[in-house]
């Protein structure tokens, strides 16, 4: 469950009448501590406090994120607690370390905050503080408490715009944390169309005959016993008719959306692998959820979100090593590892978007290679274009967003990996051992885009959170909200 940022007056009334007050605290260049923000010395006179001598006794070192807790009481107050938070060198990344331990401390409580960290990066700051107060499960013997959280701002429009950013991401980690045996593709649609009522979102899905050419989304989904595959087809136009619609910037925006992944008869191993597998639509919920954030922020552009989503499970139907299959277009494949299952499903989208939609920007978006993670962690997502203008706009827009990506290459003398002498290509990179599986996933997609403005974002390790800290609990983290709102409202 989500708790959303609410804009509330810099006043020492308003702060006062929360359970509790965040205050952020720096290092100055005496080496000494110094509290920011604003109503610090109002608050210091209220509950009759010297805040720098509070401080001092616990040691601490001005982190961003470090955080400690001081009981205080006042006549007619509510508020119990001063939070002590180090916001580092104030810059955004050290405002969202800053929110999202706030969060954290109120999470799962029936409790209001009021956050007087910062007048600066108020945005971000008030997403981490969502971000770090989220909580998402289904036990039916606790009662889940959503706590109220005040950002003290003069800026209520960021304010309000975090507050749509956070219930996209928050919407996405809802999404990710479905167990597969009730998100199955078919749920996917039916959270779309729900989303998308009474907005003026459109949703179309591709189920059965529709999917006849869609070799590589048949290919994958077939062998699951629930609902077959689906292409769900999420679209955003602004309502503002300032500009005929075909002359805004088009974005086609396609996502992974394996439901669950077993490995197929390329089984994963080990067993514990496959426990994160229902997270294995990370891509698909990112994009649907952004396009939720677009519809409340309503940029001056078009967008289409291509969500392509299977099960990935083991039948007497499902595709074997060897099999060759024809994509959208009419490119073949010869599948070498029914365990690589996301680019052949992601090949179906690329392909339908550059033949139907006339995009001005491609991007696809998945949790697709182990090699990704290997190579950049859990902090950059690994970014693969041609296009240098485009992944300098997206890398500013990581930086600005939290959702970092790292511009990776696409090294042409790898193109030999993907030879088949059965088929157009192989998909797996099986004839020479190049130890370098997010590049050649990336260069396999990238024969399916034409000559479109294309980016490739790999998200196998942002999209997922190995351990329960900062703005992250453990499992799905909605990577990619943030990143792709940020650029998408950039470019109207």
């Amino acid at each position: 469950m989500s708790a959303l940022p609410i804009a509330a007056p810099l006043e020492i009334k308003a702060a006062s009448s929360a359970n509790s007050i965040a205050l952020g605290f720096i290092k100055n260049s005496a080496d000494s501590f110094e509290f920011v923000g604003p109503l610090v010395k109002e608050i210091e006179s209220f509950f009759g406090l010297n805040l720098v001598d509070e401080l001092t006794f616990f040691g601490p070192t001005a982190k961003a994120g470090e955080i400690f807790e001081i009981p205080v009481s006042a006549t007619d107050s509510p508020t119990e607690r001063i939070y002590l938070v180090g916001v580092g060198d104030q810059s955004g990344a050290a405002l969202r370390a800053a929110g999202a331990s706030v969060g954290r401390k109120v999470r799962g409580k029936s409790v209001t905050v009021f956050s007087a960290c910062t007048v600066e990066e108020v945005k971000a700051h008030a997403i981490s503080m969502s971000l770090g107060a989220w909580v998402w499960n289904l036990k039916t013997d606790k009662k889940k408490e959503v706590p109220q959280l005040l950002i003290g701002s003069k800026d209520k429009k960021s304010v309000e715009d975090a507050a749509v950013i956070a219930r996209a991401m928050c919407r996405a980690r809802d999404l990710v944390h479905t167990p597969a045996n009730i998100k199955t593709p078919a749920w996917m649609g039916k959270q779309a169309e729900s989303l998308s009522k009474g907005t003026s979102l459109k949703v179309k899905i591709f189920a059965g005959a529709d999917l006849k050419e869609f070799g590589g989304l048949r290919a994958v989904g077939g062998s699951s016993p629930k609902p077959g595959p689906r292409m769900i087809e999420v679209s955003y136009q602004p309502k503002s008719k300032k500009k005929s619609i075909n002359a805004l910037p088009h974005i086609v925006l396609v996502g992974k959306g394996i439901t669950f992944d077993t490995g197929g008869i390329s089984l994963k191993r080990p067993y514990d692998t496959m426990m994160a597998m229902k997270t294995d639509m990370a891509g698909s919920a990112a994009i649907l959820s952004t396009l939720t954030a677009l519809e409340e922020l309503q940029p001056n552009v078009r967008v289409t979100a291509l969500m392509m989503m299977a099960e990935n499970a083991i039948s007497g139907t499902a595709q074997r090593p060897s099999d060759v299959i024809k994509h959208y277009g009419g490119t073949t494949v010869e599948v070498i590892n029914t365990d690589a299952e996301g680019r052949l499903v992601l090949a179906d989208g690329l392909a339908y978007a550059d033949l139907n939609l006339d995009p001005d920007y491609l991007v696809d978006i998945a949790t697709l290679t182990g090699a990704a993670t290997l190579g950049l962690g859990r902090q950059y997502a690994a970014m693969y274009t041609r296009d240098n203008a485009l992944a300098a706009q997206l890398t500013r827009a990581g930086e600005a967003s939290g959702d970092r990506v790292w511009h990776m290459p696409l090294v042409d003398d790898y193109k030999d990996s993907l030879g088949s002498d059965i088929a157009d290509f192989n998909h797996n990179a099986s004839k020479a051992k190049y130890s370098a599986g997010s590049v050649t996933a990336a260069l396999f997609l990238e024969n399916f885009v034409g000559t479109r403005r294309w980016v490739h974002l790999d998200i196998a390790g942002t999209a997922r959170s190995e351990v329960d800290a900062g703005e992250n609990s453990k499992g799905g983290t909605g990577f990619g909200v943030r990143l792709l709102t940020e650029w998408i409202t950039s470019l109207s």
